[in-house]
């Protein structure tokens, strides 16, 4: 079920966009809808690799909010896709300092999902200056266990699911599922690398929801979004987001004097709700809200309605 409209705010299309080359390889697309001289806030996508959907642009008041969004490298309409060389953390948050020095924003509200709440939480212990506070969902620290509940443990619950992810493995490299993906998307086979990023994203497409979504699993199983989601998801998987062991929980301190909402879907198997509660638990003075009826979507109906009110208290805390 997709939010109602009462959910959201109505879409709204960008009032400026461009394209920002980063390095030799990586050209960047970012665009800004809403107030030209609102309340700045930047919006984070998933994956990695997922980019930016319309959709996104709706958890923002855009009489308030001067709402930046920018696919990520190697992501949706950035170049070239599905690009891991020079593709780490630390290179992404470089990004978000150089866009928000092209657009000349002081700080920014900070807004991030799943992989784009790991992001969030990188950018902000790197730049806490740059950050009015942060909206963070479905959070994925990128730790070992979380990585092995992915590529596994997620068979628990969506058994058919994963029967279709592993089926195109031979039972001998099923016992490292990460790097028998790995040979296959990074392999110089051009066909077998998008064979196997559908594969992947569609397996992940078909776990988002509380409630069944085929059409989900379909979109994710499109060439532009399969091969920035399998090739990079499997490239941050191997590398451990680039982190530093339990890196994001351990300096916490950095960004603890910030406000901060954390949102969780309940049933969310994609990131299950221990890593929101390891962060709360290390960053107390976050708020922190369950959303029972909810699984890892963004647009699951209690999810929106939780995003939304958080931007909404933002507004009513700060000034424009």
């Amino acid at each position: 079920m997709n939010p109602s409209p009462s959910d959201v705010f109505p879409p709204i299309e960008p009032y400026r966009s461009g394209r920002l080359p980063v390095d030799d390889l990586h050209t960047l697309y970012w665009e800004e809808c809403g107030n030209p001289q609102g309340v700045p806030v930047l919006f984070l996508h998933g994956g990695p690799g997922a980019g930016l959907s319309p959709r996104h642009r709706q958890f923002f008041d855009p009489a308030y909010y001067r709402i930046v969004l920018f696919d990520q490298r190697g992501a949706g309409k950035s170049t070239p896709l599905g690009e891991c060389r020079n593709n780490t953390t630390q290179l992404l948050v470089e990004d978000i300092e150089r866009l928000r020095q092209l657009l000349d924003i002081a700080q920014w509200l900070v807004f991030g999902g799943s992989w784009g709440s790991t992001l969030a939480l990188a950018y902000g212990q790197a730049h806490p200056q740059c950050c009015t506070g942060f909206v963070l969902r479905g959070i994925f620290l990128c730790t070992r266990p979380e990585i092995d509940w992915f590529m596994n443990g997620m068979q628990w619950f969506f058994p058919q699911e994963h029967a279709r992810f592993v089926a195109p493995i031979p039972e001998a490299e099923r016992a490292d599922l990460l790097q028998a993906y790995c040979r296959r998307l990074f392999s110089d086979d051009a066909a077998q690398n998008l064979l196997a990023a559908r594969t992947w994203s569609r397996y992940e497409g078909s776990c988002l929801h509380l409630l069944p979504h085929p059409d989900v699993a379909d979109e994710f199983g499109s060439d532009t979004v399969a091969l920035g989601v399998g090739r990079l998801e499997a490239h941050y998987f191997r590398h451990e987001a680039f982190l530093a062991d339990d890196q994001l929980i351990r300096h916490v301190d950095r960004i603890r004097h910030l406000p901060a909402a954390i949102i969780q879907g309940r049933y969310d198997m994609v990131c299950p709700p221990r890593a929101a509660w390891r962060l709360h638990q290390a960053w107390p003075q976050a708020s922190f809200r369950m959303i029972d009826d909810a699984g890892h979507a963004a647009f699951e109906p209690g999810t929106a309605r939780a995003l939304v009110a958080a931007t909404e208290q933002f507004k009513r805390q700060g000034t424009l």
